[in-house]
């Protein structure tokens, strides 16, 4: 079993910063990639961000050179800080993992797994 718990979400003015965590554990055997998602109301969850387990990154363009997503693998964590939040950026941000994950003898690969989910939002 693996869990993903997010925390760093909250309200913030305009312009302000968030700084987001997620952190992974159980049975894992390695983590690839980890990124976040998030679901604005009655809209799609699209991507924000993600990291490969090599460090590249892509991004979405509504967030490029505001947003940066960072890795700590000794803590299996991910992070996302937040720059020049913007009232469009309001949503619940989702923490997305894909994980090689270790079964008794058996490692099964590419699993996805999501996060709770921890609400920004971004209002005077």
């Amino acid at each position: 079993q693996v869990q993903l718990v997010e925390s760093g979400g909250g309200l913030v003015q305009p312009g302000g910063s968030l700084r987001l965590s997620c952190a992974a554990s159980g049975t894992i055997f390695s983590l690839n990639a980890m990124g976040w998602y998030r679901q604005a109301p009655g809209k799609q969850r699209d991507l924000v961000a993600i990291i490969a387990d090599g460090g590249s990154t892509n991004y979405a363009d509504s967030v490029k050179g505001r947003f940066t997503i960072s890795r700590d693998n000794a803590k299996n964590t991910v992070y996302l800080q937040m720059n020049s939040l913007k009232p469009e950026d309001t949503a619940v941000y989702y923490c997305y993992a894909e994980i090689d994950e270790k079964v008794g003898q058996v490692v099964i690969g590419d699993m996805d797994y999501w996060g709770k989910g921890t609400l920004v939002t971004v209002s005077s």
